[in-house]
């Protein structure tokens, strides 16, 4: 029995999407406030807490703990923030043969989240913007099923990712946020993007045609449009303790899920951005293929 399922858990892994996320890796330093501050305002916060952080980070960890064999590619300062967010993702499964060490510190966001859950973000990129592609990381992005990116790193570095990763055959999925100044850099990189992921007030700044279009709605789920039509995938109704990186969470589970179909992944990937709110922080919040595949079966889907 032991070596069938070993066997059975083998083939399993050989079926897991092979994702390769190329991003940024933070630590977060969240702040509990009554309400977030308006322009010009002060208010007062809890002993803030932090936490393991980055788009890219929460989104390679989404995507590894709901069942792909994940690859990252970013950089980390020579710091001990940078050990630390190297380990945490080990310790998810992730792997790090593309993360590159550089001199400099390493990315830091500074959250404020108010009771409802709603959040605002600065993030201070450090060595998540100085860095190109090396031979090594090419060679990861080549040989991947999904490319999954974000833009808290350069745009230029973005676009060689998704450039390499068209060339292998890999769907590339872009979550276009923060959205960048850079117009034209943004063409050039939509022209090479399979799916586009965005929250609202990103598409409406997104004016570039994908095959594949996903905004992001909150707790009403996530409204599609693209070559398998044009519908709305609701969300589950929960208790929302912390929205950060639920989006990313919904990123990184839609990457893992893509192979299956889209509707099916933007189930799964809504579910699972839903789960994430019940977790505080964003780089521990992604739940566990289990646990959305158990979230969906009491739901109906």
């Amino acid at each position: 029995m032991a070596t069938h399922d070993a066997a059975a858990n083998a083939k399993l892994d050989l079926m897991a999407a092979r994702v390769c996320v190329v991003g940024s890796v933070n630590t977060d330093t969240v702040f509990r406030v009554g309400a977030l501050p308006r322009p010009g305002e002060t208010v007062l916060a809890e002993t803030p807490r932090t936490y393991p952080g980055g788009k890219g980070a929460n989104q390679a960890v989404a995507a590894a703990r709901a069942g792909a064999r994940v690859q990252f590619v970013g950089g980390v300062g020579d710091d001990d923030a940078g050990l630390r967010l190297r380990g945490h993702l080990r310790d998810n499964g992730v792997g790090t043969d593309g993360l590159r060490t550089l001199p400099e510190p390493s990315g830091a966001a500074f959250i404020t989240v108010d009771p409802s859950g709603e959040n605002t973000v600065v993030v201070a990129p450090g060595a998540n913007r100085s860095w190109v592609l090396d031979s090594g990381q090419r060679d990861l992005i080549a040989d991947c099923d999904v490319l999954l990116l974000q833009l808290e790193i350069p745009l230029a570095v973005a676009a060689a990712a998704a450039g390499l990763a068209r060339t292998g055959g890999a769907t590339v999925i872009l979550n276009v946020s923060p959205p960048p100044a850079d117009s034209a850099a943004l063409t050039r990189l939509a022209a090479l993007t399979d799916v586009a992921v965005v929250n609202e007030s990103e598409s409406a700044r997104l004016h570039h045609e994908v095959p594949h279009r996903v905004v992001t709605l909150g707790a009403r789920g996530a409204r599609y449009r693209g070559s398998a039509g044009t519908y709305t995938v609701p969300a589950p109704a929960v208790r929302t303790v912390d929205s950060t990186g639920a989006g990313d969470v919904f990123a990184g589970v839609l990457a893992t899920e893509w192979a299956g179909g889209v509707e099916h992944a933007l189930q799964r990937a809504c579910v699972a951005g839903a789960l994430a709110t019940l977790v505080r922080g964003a780089g521990d919040c992604a739940p566990d293929a289990e646990s959305i595949g158990r979230a969906m079966k009491q739901l109906g889907i």
